[in-house]
């Protein structure tokens, strides 16, 4: 997936994500949001799925995906952090998670 500065959108970057439908936020190491351009905006605390508490600052990304793309928050992922994907990204682009398939599939969205 392309990762973008919604400011200068030819400013991207290819990242490897894991998908965890189970995140609500979208985790990208630090380093690319700043090669980026993308600058944090924002901190908020985050539980991980084992209980632990960490604090992420925050910022701003484009997300493309084959033929779809959306503007959403992105963690400004340390060391340690996995690359996720995010289901607010995820609804945000109009894609779900089909588990049995392991594919990123379009959603339908009711009025």
């Amino acid at each position: 997936m392309k990762v973008l500065n919604p400011q200068d959108e030819s400013k991207f970057i290819h990242v490897n994500f894991l998908v965890d439908s189970g995140a609500t936020h979208s985790f990208v190491p630090s380093e690319i949001l700043k090669e980026l351009g993308i600058k944090p905006n924002d901190e908020r605390d985050f539980v991980l799925a084992n209980g632990d508490l960490i604090t992420r600052k925050l910022g701003v990304a484009v997300f493309k995906f084959k033929n779809r793309s959306a503007l959403s928050q992105v963690v400004f992922a340390e060391d340690g952090d996995e690359s996720l994907l995010g289901v607010v990204t995820l609804e945000n682009m109009g894609l779900g998670l089909n588990p049995i398939q392991r594919v990123l599939v379009p959603l339908r969205f009711r009025a």
